[in-house]
């Protein structure tokens, strides 16, 4: 990829994931290699991200850190552990290492931005590595609440936003479609 530019994903809808998803797919329809980090999500839930990846081999990678103790997505009322910023902390050292190390055409950050504004990781952090994207990188970050300082630095911001949604009415989270 000649020039890659960052994206945000964000916003109080459905679709953030699913978006970085679909276009993690064409892209390894069009022989480019993807890592997709998942930060605030649940290591040991299986869901069909985790599945596609073992199905498209080398071209897609699916990092998480921590454990299910661990890496679980709190509220905000809940603390933030020792062990979730440590967590957090390891996965933006990948996230560097992978952009620096010219494996990866695309990096998605799954949930970067929720993880800023709980505090799992500094947004001065999240914002640094948005500074140092190399060239050839296409850099995706999604989650709720990007900041105005996230979204000056990006190229494309796409707000996903909830007109009407079933779990208002008592449906629960469906196999294949929110995991």
């Amino acid at each position: 990829m000649k020039k890659g530019i960052i994206q945000i994903y964000t916003g109080s809808g459905k679709g953030k994931t699913t978006a970085a998803l679909g276009l993690a797919i064409r892209a390894i329809g069009q022989g480019l290699k993807v890592c997709m980090i998942q930060f605030a999500k649940p290591c040991d839930f299986d869901t069909g991200e985790k599945k596609i990846v073992k199905k498209l081999g080398k071209d897609l990678k699916l990092v998480q850190f921590g454990d299910s103790g661990t890496w679980v997505k709190p509220t905000l009322e809940q603390d933030i552990t020792v062990d979730m910023k440590r967590a957090g902390s390891e996965a933006l050292e990948f996230a560097k290492e992978c952009m620096t190390k010219g494996d990866v055409d695309i990096l998605v950050l799954d949930e970067i931005i929720v993880a800023a504004n709980l505090g799992i990781i500094a947004e001065d952090d999240l914002i640094s590595i948005m500074k140092s994207k190399p060239t050839g990188v296409e850099l995706i970050m999604t989650g709720r609440g990007a900041t105005i300082k996230m979204m000056d630095l990006a190229d494309l911001v796409t707000e996903m936003k909830e007109i009407k949604h079933p779990f208002k009415k008592g449906f629960n989270a469906r196999k294949g479609i929110e995991y």
